[in-house]
This record gives structure tokens, C-alpha cells and sequence, in this order.
């Protein structure tokens, strides 16, 4: 009896598969969940998760005074954000269930590379101010 796939993966590895799949796609409905609270963020109090009135100084109402563009600009940059969050989130959940589950390894080297560029060139961002 054969003991490989298609894909090569023999098949005393579908649990260690099965495992990063869902780990993955946990990732992934996180990062969903991640866009979504910070829509709902940007329309409720305005300022980004983590930045609050202690740190900014301003309000929502205080940002609109100052200036309405500025304040429809910044909301819109949330929202874009938010979209492209979550996109990466589906994704991830995709890659997973779909391939990674079957022994894919693009989609496994697809979710994480996704993953790491995404992080990585936002992460660091976050720390220097």
C-alpha cells in the first residue's frame, strides 16, 4: 500500500497538517475579528485601538472640530484598513481549509509569507513613537 499523497506528505503526517491548518485559520478568524472591532472603532470613538484620549490629547468631537477633511481622511484610512485586515484574515482561513488541510504547500508558503509581510511591515510601526 502507498503511503504518500499526491502531494508528497506521507500520511502519518495529517495530524501535524491538521494541527497547522487549524492554527492557521484560528490566526486568521482573529485577524477578521481584528478588522471588525476596529470598524466599529473608527466609528464609534474614532481613534485607533490602543490610542486613547490620555495619549492623543483629542476626541472624536475634538479631531472633527479641528478639522472635518482631517477627520474624514484618517476615518476613511481606518476603514481601508479594516478591509484590508480582514482580507488577510480570509485568507489565511482559505489557505488553511482548502490546502494547507490537503498537503499544499504553496498554500502553506502562502498563508505564511501573506502573514509575515503583513506583520511585517506593520508591527514595527508601532514601537519606535
Amino acid at each position: 500500500m502507498d503511503s504518500t499523497r499526491a502531494s508528497g506528505m506521507a500520511v502519518g503526517q495529517d495530524s501535524g497538517l491538521l494541527w497547522s491548518a487549524r492554527l492557521i485559520a484560528l490566526a486568521g478568524v482573529g485577524l477578521v475579528g481584528y478588522a471588525i472591532l476596529f470598524l466599529v472603532v473608527n466609528f464609534t470613538s474614532f481613534i485607533e485601538l490602543g490610542l486613547g484620549t490620555a495619549e492623543t490629547g483629542a476626541t472624536k468631537d475634538t479631531v472633527l472640530a479641528f478639522s472635518p477633511k482631517f477627520y474624514d481622511y484618517v476615518s476613511h484610512l481606518q476603514v481601508a484598513l479594516s478591509g484590508f485586515i480582514a482580507g488577510v484574515g480570509i485568507a489565511l482561513v482559505v489557505f488553511a481549509m482548502w490546502g494547507i488541510q490537503r498537503g499544499l504547500r504553496w498554500a502553506f508558503w502562502g498563508a505564511v509569507i501573506s502573514a509575515v509581510v503583513a506583520v511585517g511591515v506593520a508591527l514595527p510601526l508601532h514601537y519606535p513613537y
